[in-house]
């Protein structure tokens, strides 16, 4: 789940993570309110979406006076911001981050995640701060360091230096990033997050490090630990189709990008390999659903008409290995839905499994026109029939 950089430095001022003064607003009249409660400039006026490169996208500006501020405030709030993350479409600019503005000597980058593979926690950091970090990674990748740390025996004052040192951290400014280090990496992992995330920190003109943006990520499994966290999810930031999706426990993520077919799947390495059988056979995948090992009727239900709800969708591909889902629930669940929902598109059927012949003969008696294929290679090429 991702949340506002508002809201993760809400998080941060909790565990003790330095960053500016400032405060949301949702309207004009509000984020002046903000900006004169600073009572100096300048200030800095963020857009607030869930998506990097919003400075590129025109989404970050700094005023130097009242007049700047009140232009800037209004032709951030209400945008539709485009960067690389959002997409072509962008996003609606419903809110704005009014902070107060810093004297910045330097900028770096930091950011706490698991690392797979070494079942560790790593301390990513460079000196290259302010820059998307994937294109530091590929031209100078020397520049950034990696502190790992076993989550077993925690943080140690080893670590802390190691990073420090490896960012040239000044004498004078070594106990105000040790400690905010220290509190960041205690908060990523209270939380369950799957990325923290701070670009750039910046170490003032007085020797202080300050979280000058905030991202930060969590583990939707642990979501039930944290009900504080849950309060700052934003449907208004995620697909309306993977909002629906949550409410039925389906794992569905809407792909975009001129997607043809939809598909549904159980089994998230199945789902993958369903979804390069449809590349191969000339369509394009609009989503990924998963419905899981024990799906119901009724979420088999909600998820075909997920995505018969998707106008860009022209054929269905339903994909099921039956081991705990066995093929005759796969097959009520359908027939129940498409007498419910309706077919507007094609679909094409392809089960393994157990219960089987029970769950052809089901479909059989349906008196629907659902497409059956014997196996992967029949449904592919059904699909490219029906596609073309």
């Amino acid at each position: 789940m991702k949340i506002h950089e508002y809201q993760a430095k809400e998080l941060f001022r909790k565990h003790g993570v330095a960053v500016p003064e400032g405060g949301v607003a949702f309207s004009v009249d509000e984020a002046r309110a903000v900006a004169d409660k600073l009572g100096r400039f300048p200030v800095v006026v963020k857009a607030q979406i869930h998506a990097g490169g919003r400075g590129k996208g025109g989404g970050v500006k700094v005023a130097k006076d009242a007049g700047e501020f009140d232009a800037y405030a209004n032709q951030i709030l209400g945008m539709t911001l485009v960067t690389k993350q959002t997409g072509p479409e962008g996003k609606r600019v419903k809110k704005l981050l009014i902070e107060e503005g810093l004297n910045i000597a330097k900028e770096l980058y930091l950011s706490i995640l698991p690392d797979r593979s070494t079942a560790k926690m790593v301390i990513m950091a460079s000196e290259a701060g302010g820059m998307d970090i994937e294109e530091v990674a590929e031209k100078t990748p020397e520049k950034i360091i990696k502190v790992f740390v076993d989550p077993l025996l925690g943080l140690m004052p080893y670590h802390l230096r190691s990073a420090a040192f490896g960012l040239n951290i000044p004498a004078e400014a070594m106990k105000s990033f040790t400690t905010l280090l220290k509190n960041l990496y205690h908060m990523a992992v209270n939380y369950d997050c799957s990325m923290v995330e701070i670009n750039p920190l910046v170490l003032t003109a007085e020797n202080t490090v300050i979280a000058l943006d905030a991202k930060v990520d969590f583990d939707d499994n642990a979501l039930y630990r944290h009900k504080d966290v849950v309060e700052y999810r934003d449907l208004d930031e995620e697909d309306p189709t993977e909002v629906e999706a949550s409410r039925y426990q389906l794992n569905y993520i809407h792909l975009g990008g001129g997607g043809n077919v939809g598909n549904m799947v159980n089994g998230a390495g199945l789902a993958m390999a369903t979804m390069d059988c449809i590349k191969f056979a000339g369509g394009k995948p609009v989503n990924f659903l998963d419905v899981g090992g024990g799906a119901s009727a009724e979420q088999i239900e909600n998820g075909f008409r997920i995505l018969q709800g998707d106008p860009n969708v022209k054929a269905i591909l339903i994909n099921i290995f039956g081991g705990i889902l066995r093929c005759d629930r796969l097959a009520n669940g359908v027939v129940q839905a498409a007498r419910k929902v309706g077919m507007r598109v094609p679909v094409i059927i392809r089960m393994e499994g157990t219960n089987l012949e029970e769950g052809r003969k089901i479909l059989a008696d349906s008196g629907l026109s659902l497409i059956n294929a014997t196996d992967l290679k029949d449904a592919a090429r059904k699909l490219t029939e029906v596609i073309q």
